[in-house]
C-alpha cells in the first residue's frame, strides 16, 4: 500500500513540477519575442536559391546601430566587422568564419562589376598600404551611386552603419565573395 501512495504521490509532484516549468515569467517572455521578431523570415516564393539577398540584408539592417566591440558577435552586447558579417550569415544556416581574414577563402570570388546584394566585401585593416586582411562588410545596394555596404565599423561611426565603398574604402578594398 505505501509503495502505491508514493507511485502516486510521485505522479502528482511530476505532473505539478511539469506545469510549473512551463509557465515564463513576464520579463523573459517579453525577451522571447523580441529575439522570434529578429529571426529571418522564411521565404517561400520560388528560387534555386534557398535564401533570398533580401531576407539577408532585412535581418542585417535590424542590427543597424548595435554598438561596435571587438572580438564580439553578439547583438545584446556588440559586434566586430566579422563576428556581424557571421552572425547575419549563420541566421540563415550557413557555415562561415568568426575571421575576417578567412572570409577570402569561402564562397566564390566575383568582381566588383558582377557584384551582388549579399557578396561579402573584404578590405584591408585601416591602414591601406598594409595589404592584409583585417575588414568585412556585406552588399547592402547597389545603383547608378555605387555599392553600399552593411558592416560593424570600428570607425567613426561605432556601430553596424552603411557606408559607400568610396574612395577610402575603395583603397582599402581587397577582393569580393559571393556566399549566397
Amino acid at each position: 500500500m505505501k509503495k502505491i501512495i508514493v507511485l502516486i504521490a510521485f505522479f502528482i509532484l511530476s505532473a505539478t513540477a511539469g506545469k510549473a516549468q512551463t509557465i515564463i515569467p513576464a520579463q523573459y517572455q517579453e525577451l522571447i519575442k523580441k529575439l522570434i521578431n529578429n529571426l529571418p523570415k522564411e521565404d517561400k516564393s520560388s528560387n534555386n536559391s534557398p535564401v533570398k539577398s533580401e531576407s539577408l540584408i532585412d535581418f542585417a539592417k535590424s542590427m543597424l546601430g548595435i554598438p561596435y566591440r571587438y572580438a564580439t558577435s553578439n547583438p545584446k552586447v556588440g559586434f566586430d566587422c566579422s563576428g556581424f558579417v557571421s552572425y547575419v550569415f549563420s541566421n540563415f544556416g550557413f557555415k562561415v568564419p568568426r575571421s575576417s581574414r578567412e572570409f577570402s577563402y569561402v564562397g566564390k570570388e566575383t568582381s566588383l562589376e558582377n557584384a551582388k546584394v549579399g557578396d561579402v566585401l573584404i578590405f584591408t585593416g585601416s591602414n591601406s598600404r598594409i595589404r592584409r586582411i583585417g575588414h568585412v562588410g556585406i552588399v547592402y545596394s547597389i545603383d547608378e551611386n555605387g555599392i553600399k555596404f552593411i558592416h560593424a565599423s570600428s570607425g567613426k561611426a561605432h556601430q553596424v552603419t552603411i557606408t559607400d565603398l568610396d574612395g577610402h574604402y575603395k583603397a582599402r578594398f581587397m577582393k569580393i565573395v559571393s556566399i549566397l
